[in-house]
């Protein structure tokens, strides 16, 4: 029974992760998030690639499209330095439809000679911000 539990935490905690990766590259000891750099662009001169990054805002109780980015790019920036890359390559940050949320009201009023109905309803569809990068390694005497 106790195995039983374990693995039912497991499956929770790994259902709850809001970021991923792929390693494509080698791995180094772990290092600061503060260190990792964000490029938009390739860096000039060498780097190594580590892994493809993937993660997202949810769960980052940020409500603006701007708070929700950097969200992600510091999620972005952790998981890199959790691989030792001390960079992440940019590729992609868009939203994400993760839900939607509706409601209605209605009324009718009937008679012998007719009858009348009145509804209003309204939805809305919640978005997140996902992105993506690439973890890279720059050699320390290369330009940033």
């Amino acid at each position: 029974m106790p195995l039983r539990s374990a693995l039912v935490a497991a499956v929770l905690l790994l259902g709850g992760c809001v970021s991923s990766y792929v390693l494509v590259g080698r791995a180094r000891p772990a290092i600061s998030p503060d260190l990792v750099q964000l490029y938009l662009h390739p860096p000039a001169g060498k780097y190594e690639e580590i892994a493809i990054l993937d993660t997202s805002s949810r769960d980052s109780f940020s409500f603006t499209a701007q708070g929700k980015a950097d969200a992600v790019v510091v999620r972005l920036k952790r998981e890199a330095a959790k691989l030792g890359a001390n960079g992440v390559l940019l590729q992609d940050i868009g939203d994400q439809a993760v839900g939607s949320v509706a409601a209605g009201v209605g009324t009718g009023v009937g008679g012998g000679h007719g009858s009348v109905g009145v509804g209003v309803s309204s939805s809305d569809t919640k978005f997140q911000k996902s992105g993506r990068g690439l973890a890279i390694y720059v050699e320390p005497d290369q330009p940033r």
